[in-house]
């Protein structure tokens, strides 16, 4: 089941339980709290891209913080934009740079990552996130008006708040288990559970 919370629009929620509901509250309390990110999900917004969001770490790993009790967040090591355009990645990221030059942007078309990794066509971003090797990544945000911000998730979030890294059948073992050795997940974040 794919998730979308709308922040002002209940009406709008499309088949997700109350926890969740909460939980998308909380993940949008949380990153509302980060300037640098509210900014960072304003500048995107400026680039009106339909389906144009800021996923994976930018969102995991502030839940996994706030989970640890960090004081502080960790330091945002790219910033993944996913948006439809194939011909204007580049350009694209240029802008954000310009606009936020310390940020590290990666802007990926998920329109065309489906050649990269072997798959079908991907339908949506949210489709393309469905084949992300870890669940708990396949989580992204969006602003959609001014202080409105929009969560999707591939798979729920229940696992991302239970501090779960959970392999996604779709991609290969290997490149789940090798993400989890590089990225270091299990040492920065000690309460995390690898099922």
């Amino acid at each position: 089941m794919r998730y979308r919370r709308f922040r002002s629009d209940a009406a709008k929620l499309v088949g997700v339980c109350e926890l969740t509901i909460l939980t998308m509250d909380k993940m949008i309390e949380l990153v509302v709290q980060e300037p640098l990110r509210v900014n960072a999900l304003d500048t995107v917004f400026q680039l009106e891209l339909p389906q144009c969001y800021i996923a994976a770490g930018f969102i995991r790993n502030l839940v996994w913080v706030h989970l640890h009790q960090f004081e502080q967040s960790t330091p945002l090591n790219d910033v993944d934009v996913d948006e439809s355009d194939a011909n204007q990645c580049l350009a694209y990221e240029a802008k954000l740079k310009q606009f936020i030059p310390q940020l590290n942007w990666q802007v990926r078309n998920q329109a065309i990552m489906h050649v990269r990794n072997n798959d079908a066509p991907y339908l949506s971003s949210l489709d393309a996130m469905g084949h992300w090797p870890e669940k708990e990544t396949a989580v992204a945000i969006r602003q959609t008006a001014k202080g409105q911000y929009e969560c999707i998730s591939a798979f729920g979030i229940e696992s991302l708040f239970a501090l779960q890294v959970t392999h996604n059948q779709l991609s290969p073992r290997e490149v789940f288990d090798e993400r989890v050795e590089t990225k270091g997940w299990l040492a920065k974040w000690p309460l995390l559970r690898v099922v």
